[in-house]
């Protein structure tokens, strides 16, 4: 399946089992945050096989701890500048601020990566 959009901004971060349906809740709030200013598909996803003999794993990328489970989250875009003119609504939305002190207790934000991307291959 084909997405729309030739720019992705992809977040990686580990967050405790237990605490994964909280986080899911959060994540939900923030999709409608993203598709409201500009995403034109977001997702969460959390690890279910990261089983690899071959390559690093995302467990040792993410840097998790015992008990907890990788987050992959993305979030494509119509181009780089439409990014970019989300994200900057994004970061000042009230309601990604009031969701800022919930996250700190769900997971710890400085643990989490994240990038902007190019399409280079979208078939």
């Amino acid at each position: 399946m084909k997405l729309p959009g030739t720019y992705l901004d992809g977040f990686l971060l580990p967050v405790p089992t237990p605490k994964l349906e909280e986080y899911r809740q959060l994540a939900q709030q923030a999709a409608a945050i993203w598709i409201e200013h500009g995403a034109l598909h977001y997702m969460e996803t959390a690890a279910d096989d990261l089983s690899t003999e071959f390559c690093r794993s995302f467990t040792t990328a993410a840097d998790t701890k015992e008990g907890e489970t990788v987050v992959f989250a993305f979030a494509i875009f119509a181009d780089r500048a439409a990014r970019d003119a989300a994200n900057a609504k994004i970061m000042t939305d009230e309601r990604l601020k009031a969701a800022c002190p919930v996250s700190n207790s769900i997971f710890d934000c400085k643990r989490m990566a994240f990038g902007g991307f190019k399409a280079i291959v979208n078939e």
